[in-house]
Parts: structure tokens; sequence; C-alpha cells
């Protein structure tokens, strides 16, 4: 893989501090940006490896960990998408994208979980309603939510991806596929409406909840704005949903292989212009209104922001999916949750990239013989070797 020409924990490091003196963003955003600054640096602490055959060197230091960092996703991305693979059903699957108006940014940015938590409710709302009716399906669905607050240029955008299978189950426990063999779910323009009234309503809830009013200027808006409920083409079957969820599950509001500039106060990144047939483009913004604009999408602690509904809820069992007609229950479903890995195990399974073999000699095995404590760098004697280390091969 290439290596990216600049990181945001550099752009943290650079301009976190005029950031901060400038804008004086909340608590948990500053702990969010020191724990991006530090993943992989000696504050958190780390290992050494010595290859058993060749004798190479390699320090190595621990990650953050942190959900909304670039470099941390991707073990926990496999992980999460292993355990989800039980639960598929040999069908067909719709994506499904509900979009908050941008006239409810500012309120997103005050009041981020209730909103947020709205967002997924009036969602679920709306789908469940459909999914029991006759007309549309009259089962019940289930399906996979993931929560993006982001647009291309790092605006505040709130959106949920949906995944749902094509069908449900009746109330007799019967599996019913979905309109026109599987190949429509429900219809988009009354999804938006019932969507809309459903956050409305639930919006002057949380208002009254939380102690704050909803303006009718503001209701009049959100009336008369386009609240965007987009099908995307339907997915050929389980495989493809794995590689979509690869691709969205787990993923941040920037990569660090879109930066191309971090110098003189000045972030430039690429993005995509969907306006303009996804054609990519560049963008410079001040280095302190790109933090800000970043941090618009770090959520609260504790915040889920992938949820699962239905029959593809946490509560139900992959032993426990129904049995599709004119399948068997080995194709249907599988009955044995996958093993929780290692992540050298997982990478070996699942990246192709073995993180035990040495990068020098590429035969030999990295053994880890000394542990770094957090903020301690590893002793003078390994340091010189390894700088001064020529590898044979």
């Amino acid at each position: 893989m290439i290596r990216p020409t600049a990181e945001l924990s550099e752009v943290i490091k650079r301009y976190g501090k005029d950031f901060i003196e400038k804008f004086n963003p909340l608590g948990y955003h500053k702990g969010v940006l020191h724990a991006l600054s530090v993943c992989r640096t000696a504050e958190l602490g780390g290992h050494v490896d010595q290859c058993e055959d060749c004798g190479y060197i390699r320090v190595s230091y621990n990650s953050c960990r942190n959900r909304h960092c670039p470099k941390c996703q991707i073990v926990n991305k496999e992980r999460w998408i292993m355990a989800r693979e039980a639960n598929l059903l040999p069908v067909g699957y719709f994506h499904v994208v509900f979009t908050l108006p941008d006239c409810l940014n500012p309120l997103c940015q005050k009041y981020p979980k209730a909103l947020y938590d709205l967002l997924f409710r009036s969602v679920r709302d709306t789908l469940f309603v459909f999914a029991a009716d006759p007309k549309h399906l009259g089962a019940e669905i289930g399906y996979i939510s993931v929560l993006h607050t982001w647009g291309q240029t790092l605006t505040l955008h709130p959106h949920l991806h949906c995944i749902i299978p094509a069908g449900g189950i009746t109330v007799k426990g019967n599996w019913k596929q979905a309109r026109s063999k599987g190949n429509f779910l429900f219809p988009v323009k009354a999804l938006s409406k019932v969507f809309r009234a459903k956050f409305r309503d639930g919006l002057l809830q949380v208002a009254k909840d939380a102690g704050f009013e909803v303006s009718s200027d503001l209701l009049r808006t959100m009336h008369q704005s386009n609240w965007v409920v987009y099908a995307k083409e339907p997915f050929a079957g389980p495989k493809q949903v794995i590689e979509y969820l690869g691709r969205y599950s787990h993923r941040v509001a920037i990569s660090n292989h879109r930066f191309v500039s971090i110098d003189d106060g000045k972030i430039t990144f690429r993005y995509k212009d969907y306006r303009h047939s996804n054609k990519q483009k560049l963008i410079t913004l001040d280095a302190t209104e790109f933090l800000r604009r970043f941090c618009l999408h770090i959520l609260p602690p504790r915040f889920v922001k992938i949820r699962h509904y239905g029959f593809l809820s946490s509560r139900i069992k992959a032993s426990e999916l129904p049995v599709l007609p004119g399948k068997s229950v080995e194709t249907t479903r599988k009955s044995e949750p996958a093993p929780k890995l290692s992540w050298q195990e997982l990478c070996r399974q699942r990246l192709n990239y073995d993180p035990e073999i040495c990068p020098c000699c590429h035969t030999g095995r990295m053994k880890t013989i000394e542990i770094i404590l957090p903020r301690s760098p590893p002793i003078a004697s390994i340091i010189l070797q390894k700088s001064n280390q020529k590898c044979a091969f």
C-alpha cells in the first residue's frame, strides 16, 4: 500500500493548539484530538521485535484505538464483518439512505446525541410502518444501520445508511419475499413523507425533554425542505453486502490518503464532487477551519453509530434466523459464530498480510524481545542497533 503524503495526526500536532485557542472545543473533542495525535507514538508505549533468522529489529508503538482515527479501524472493521457474516441470508439486499435537511445542522451541532438518536428512531419507525403494511410487505424486517455525519468537504451532513434484506418474517414465522421478486422495497417518496413526519413529531418531544424550543420558522423550513430518501441499486447477494460493509461500516470523516498538503497553515485534500459526475477535486482550508470541521464528526462518548433492528438485532442468534423456502438450513444460515481471532491471525486470513514475517529477509519471524512502557523510549542500545543495522538480505 502506498504511504500517504500526510496524516491527520500530523495536522493535529502542528495546528491543534491554534485550533483550541481559537475555537475552544468541547472537552471530549480535545480528548479525541489528543488520542489521534499520539497514535503509534512512544507516548502510548509499544514493543521491540527481532527476527529469529537475520536479527533485524523493529520498534512498533501502540495504536490509540479511537474510533475516529483513520489508522485504527482496519482490524476492528474485519472483526465486525466476520461477526455479521453469520447473520447474512442468501437473498438480495437493499441499500436505503435517509438524510436530514441542512436546516437541522445547528441543532445537530448543539444536541448531537439527542438528534442522532432521534434519526435512528425515526428511520426505524418509518421502515417498520411500511414493512407491517400488507400493501408493501406485511412482515417484520431486519436491517443494519450505519450513521455517517460528513460530506466530502467535511461539512455536516447527517445521514443513515440502511442495509435491508429483500423480505421479512410473517406472524406465522414464514419468510415473505419483497415485491417484484425482491427488486423493489418501498416507494421512496412515501418513505420521505413519513420519515419527515416521524422526525418532526420526535423533535418536538426531544425539545420538550431537553428544555429548548423549536421555532415555527424551523418547523416551516423543515416542512418545505427536501427530505432525501435514496434507494440505491439493490445488492445482488451477501457477497456484495460484505464488500459494502467493508467500505462503509468503520469509515471515518477523512482518510490519510486524501491529504495533499498540510503546510503553511493550510490543509489541502481531495474530495469527490457528486454534482459533477464524482469528479476528483481539491479543496484548501485554513488548518483551524479544517480541525473545526473534523470535530463536527466526533461522536458523543459511548454513542453507538452502528445499530441492528428486527430479526437482525443483537438479541437474535444466527440459528434463530428463518429458513428460506426451497433452501436448507445450512444454505440459509450459519449455526456457528465466527471464532474470535487474534489480530495477527486476522491480518493473515482477512488482509493477506502476515505481521510476524520479517520485513527484511521475508523468511524469518519477528518475536517480541522488549515491552516499551508508555512515554518511555526503548533502551539506547537497541535504538543504536536499529539505526546502524543493515540486513544482509
